[in-house]
């Protein structure tokens, strides 16, 4: 498994890009759940928590492309520090509005900036990725390499900020996040070696969301990102429903560890099937691999169903990046790149309010539902829709 990883880490400078995307990336498992802690705690309201949380995201995923595309126009060292400056001041303001009581408009407000200014460092190091490795068959392991750190980013961050939140302060998760992309984020404006070369954009003006292929995915990432966001809601409920509320970030550290041992194991392998195959089959595992979190009511076994619910996640976005990079012309690759995490962005914020809302109405167990019923929407939009993501007869960079 460890081969095909072996000399990725060797051109000049690219241990430093990843370490730096690495911590840069960190908030981005922290900030929502960070949120719900600290609102629903000073609050007692999970929707209100839910729905700060989800105006966050939704600001994300508005902006990310817009930020893609400064980013492919005047580079990535000059776009980071004021949008990183401008994310930490936020995140402070909506801290201590929360701690002041402040009307519930400024925690909306507060939430809106952070949202909007936040980056996607995992667009930008993946383009960096692409740059350097760009039609090689390391490519294919830089994205799988990289989809492993996001899984480790999602299982340490949770269960970091349930510790901090739960035993020292609720506001300790949400401060932490904000070191972590203050840090990171001018550490990766800082390697100027690595970034990708700004290109002259010779599309008239087109936008790569109107490229079919990448609508579609747009759409299927949605239905997932509302997975994630009611997930990460509703399993701290779920929690706190079994009176082991401090729990939360080891269940949704498992649902992540899924996907990481399965990213390492993708990751290390060539594959013969199409990325088209590859997605489509891994859409289908995702659906399946969540339905028997409905009908499970112990804390223990919901850790070991959100572990193996997990192992489909990795495949598909690994694959929904490759196909992203083929798709898109080299000049739009970071906006390209930013829509997919719009639309994920769009789906947790619609999973993060759906989830505080049923989890209100119904139950933390009932409102399990709609994370399934979004897993299945996605199987059927990608396999309805999957003739768009046919690419031109070429050798795969998986297959090299």
């Amino acid at each position: 498994m460890v081969g095909p990883y072996r000399g990725l880490f060797d051109g000049p400078g690219v241990k430093a890009f990843v370490l730096a995307g690495f911590v840069g990336r960190m908030p981005m498992s922290m900030l929502g759940i960070g949120i719900v802690f600290l609102i629903s705690a000073l609050t007692g309201s999970y929707a209100t928590a839910g729905a700060v949380a989800g105006t966050t995201s939704v600001a994300f995923a508005v902006a990310a492309p817009l930020t893609g595309r400064l980013v492919d126009r005047f580079g990535q060292s000059r776009v980071i520090p004021p949008f990183a400056v401008v994310n930490a001041l936020a995140l402070a303001s909506l801290m201590l509005s929360t701690g002041l009581r402040l009307p519930d408009w400024t925690l909306y407000a507060s939430g809106l900036v952070v949202g909007a200014t936040s980056l996607s460092l995992g667009s930008m190091v993946r383009a960096r990725w692409s740059a350097i490795h760009g039609g090689s068959g390391k490519l294919h392991t830089a994205f799988a390499f990289e989809s492993v750190v996001d899984e480790v980013i999602f299982v340490t961050g949770p269960a970091l900020v349930t510790v901090l939140a739960t035993l020292l302060s609720p506001y300790a998760g949400l401060a932490v996040a904000l070191a972590f992309m203050i840090v990171g984020s001018l550490a990766l404006a800082a390697q100027r070696r690595t970034q990708p070369p700004v290109q002259e954009v010779r599309s008239a003006g087109g936008t790569p969301i109107l490229i079919p292929g990448i609508a579609l995915l747009s759409c299927v990432f949605l239905a997932m990102g509302a997975v994630f966001g009611s997930v990460d809601l509703i399993t701290v409920a779920f929690a706190d429903e079994h009176g082991v509320k401090p729990a939360a970030g080891f269940l949704l550290a498992s649902f992540a560890g899924g996907s990481m041992v399965s990213g390492l194991w993708f990751g290390s392998r060539h594959w013969q099937m199409s990325l088209r195959g590859r997605f489509v089959r891994a859409l289908f595992l995702f659906a399946v691999g969540l339905l028997p979190i409905l009908f499970i009511g112990d804390v223990r076994i919901m850790a070991a169903a959100l572990f193996l619910a997990g192992f489909a996640i990795s495949p598909t976005l690994i694959t929904g990046f490759s196909l992203t990079e083929r798709l898109v012309p080299p000049s739009l690759l970071t906006e390209g790149m930013a829509w997919i995490s719009t639309a994920l962005g769009f789906g947790v914020a619609i999973g993060a309010w759906a989830g505080g809302r049923l989890t209100e109405l119904f139950g933390a167990s009932n409102a399990y539902v709609f994370s399934s019923g979004a897993a299945i929407l996605a199987v059927v939009v990608g396999i309805a829709g999957s003739n768009l993501l046919r690419l031109p007869e070429a050798p795969s960079p998986a297959k090299t």
